[in-house]
């Protein structure tokens, strides 16, 4: 039973148990968890040791995904005994596939194409169960249904991309947890008024359980950790199943907003990550290097470089993405232009803000003043030793 899909208004009911229940719940188990997974993870020395390509001096427990998965999951068990879905159990089954895998890389490690081979099932294992792929453009460059042999071999590239596009961000305290965040309440925000309850839970979810340990990566010194490879790519390929379910055929989100380009809304919502990692991708290429090799290319290291504090970074990031999202918003409900012409404005803001922004920020001269002006603001962002933020850290590493 999908309880919002009876209803044409939103009622107490619909609220209650398919937004307010499943964030709460994810919420305050991930906040329960989080510090006995922090203490297992030292006493087992499963951290992230400092090195040369690495922003951290110290050690730092690496088990953050567990914490977010157990919210996940138990606000889920928590949030059935008022709604019920099947497509919680794939969500819930390929996340658990993820952060194994995820996690193997952080503990083993696992090489790119293995990796690749995996998230490839996992994905075929989403299109089998729900029946969700992108099947359809819904009027993009005048297309509509796609044939099962393109649509198929779309969905394996578009998924890798995305999954390993969410990874490639976890580079700075906050970045790909806040960026998660922000994406799930979007991506949220249309499944409910779309009145799809089952991926409207599970992006509460998703949002409920990072926020505890958003807040623990960013303010908390003893209690400090990262999401890992395995909560990466388990966020990854949430997004990617966000994704399937906004472009199928059978959208509802598609078949509740007229004219809207769904493809340009996923992208616009994705856009920092995906045009980033291309652009850093292709670089790598050029170099005659693997595009899996990692180095400090990436757009969160610029920032770093120009002296901005951690979560300065991760807020310049992430509102660079939500100005795209708000382009792109424009453009469809203000301008109502079509799919196609979302598409383009999409794709052109993404490269600006990734691509443009990072090679015309490289080839300033420090002395030049719109460098200054970014260098002054870096000077803002540096909190950590205001009385405010050791303040929230004395409660947080308490909490």
């Amino acid at each position: 039973m999908i309880i919002f899909s009876t209803h044409h208004y939103l009622t107490w009911d619909m609220f209650f148990s398919g937004i307010l229940l499943p964030f709460m719940s994810a919420m305050v188990f991930t906040a329960i968890v989080h510090p006995f997974i922090v203490k297992i993870a030292k006493e087992r020395d499963l951290v992230d040791n400092p090195d040369a390509r690495k922003l951290q001096k110290k050690p730092v427990p690496v088990l953050g995904g567990m914490a977010v998965f157990w919210g996940i999951v138990v606000g889920a068990g928590f949030t059935s005994i008022f709604f019920h879905s099947n497509a919680l159990f794939t969500c819930i089954v390929a996340m658990t596939v993820m952060l194994f895998i995820g996690s193997g890389d952080d503990m083993i490690g696992v090489s790119p194409i293995v990796r690749l081979f995996l998230e490839v099932l996992v994905i075929a294992f989403i299109v089998y169960m729900d029946g969700t792929n992108m099947n359809h453009f819904h009027g993009l460059f005048g297309i509509e249904k796609l044939p099962v042999y393109v649509s198929l071999p779309l969905t394996a590239i578009a998924g890798c991309g995305i999954i390993n596009s969410i990874n490639m961000i976890d580079g700075v305290d906050g970045l790909s947890s806040g960026f998660c965040v922000m994406a799930c309440l979007v991506f949220g925000t249309f499944f409910m008024l779309a009145f799809d309850g089952t991926m409207s839970v599970m992006s509460c979810l998703a949002a409920g359980a990072l926020i505890p340990f958003f807040v623990h990566n960013v303010f908390g010194k003893k209690s400090k950790m990262f999401i890992g490879d395995g909560g990466s790519t388990m966020m990854g390929m949430l997004m990617v199943i966000f994704c399937l379910h906004i472009i199928d055929n059978d959208s509802m989100v598609a078949e509740s907003f007229t004219n809207m380009g769904v493809v340009a809304f996923c992208l616009s919502v994705l856009s920092v990550p995906v045009f980033d990692t291309l652009r850093v991708m292709t670089g790598r290429i050029a170099k005659g290097i693997s595009p899996f090799k990692a180095d400090k290319s990436h757009l969160h290291h610029l920032f770093i470089e120009m002296g901005f504090s951690h979560i300065g970074t991760s807020v310049a990031v992430i509102t660079l993405d939500f100005i795209n999202i708000m382009i792109w918003l424009f453009v469809y409900y203000v301008l109502e232009w079509g799919p196609t012409k979302q598409f383009a404005i999409v794709v052109l803001v993404g490269l600006l803000n990734t691509c443009g922004f990072y090679y015309i920020v490289r080839r300033l001269n420090p002395e030049h003043k719109a460098y200054r002006c970014l260098q002054a603001v870096a000077k803002v962002s540096h909190q950590e030793t205001w009385k405010w933020w050791l303040f929230v850290r004395k409660y947080v590493d308490k909490w």
